[in-house]
């Protein structure tokens, strides 16, 4: 059997210090938090490999877990201070939100598919609010956040999310079509928002953000 415990903390050794991750408290969150909890039934031992996983129904529109050196550093590129409101968009099974939380952070977890909001709700019990609704939406009456993380790729402007952080807020995602995506940080200054590319990934299209109906995953 493997032992997810050691598996945990080589993922922090082998992947994320190795891939730029170097804030200390998002490595301690990394190594706490127990991801097998938050992946698809009967995945459990796929936890901590270097890749994106399926998560869902088959026909749930391609979503997919981002591969843990890529969500620490979106997170990382967050810079979450304890006490900070935090939107997390396309929650899944609710792995992001309980690593926001780990950080001292007050998360608003928002999924659009109701057995993975439910699933979510399960997992995370009391540690953070659980939404079921439209991703594009965001969760207003929760607002403003100090931080948003999407977890999926996006390929039109999130405008209705970032109208959602208060100024000097931080959004970060997968931005662009398809291979061309790069995961990209917002920081709104007023009713301004400034961007740039911060480093490339690859996720499936969030439905709720393409510039068509399809997906590529």
């Amino acid at each position: 059997m493997l032992d997810h415990a050691q598996a945990r903390q080589l993922m922090v050794d082998c992947q994320l210090r190795t891939f730029d991750v170097n804030d200390v408290a998002v490595l301690d969150a990394f190594a706490t938090v127990p991801r097998e909890r938050f992946v698809q039934p009967g995945t459990e031992d796929f936890a901590y490999i270097d890749r994106t996983l399926r998560i869902g129904a088959d026909d749930g529109g391609g979503r997919a877990m981002p591969a843990p050196m890529v969500l620490a550093r979106m997170i990382q590129a967050l810079k979450i201070r304890p006490g900070a409101r935090v939107l997390d968009v396309a929650a899944g099974y609710g792995y992001g939100t309980a690593l926001l939380s780990e950080l001292d952070a007050r998360v608003v977890a928002l999924e659009c598919q109701a057995d993975l909001a439910q699933a979510a709700r399960e997992r995370l019990g009391q540690t953070a609010e659980v939404i079921h609704g439209p991703l594009r939406e965001g969760a207003a009456a929760q607002s403003p956040y100090d931080a948003i993380l999407v977890q999926g790729r996006i390929e039109t402007r999130p405008q209705g999310l970032l109208d959602q952080l208060r100024t000097d807020g931080r959004l970060v995602c997968l931005f662009g079509p398809d291979r061309s995506a790069k995961v990209t940080l917002f920081v709104r200054a007023g009713d301004a928002f400034g961007s740039r590319p911060l480093f490339d990934a690859n996720l499936p299209a969030l439905r709720d953000f393409t510039t068509s109906h399809g997906f590529t995953f």
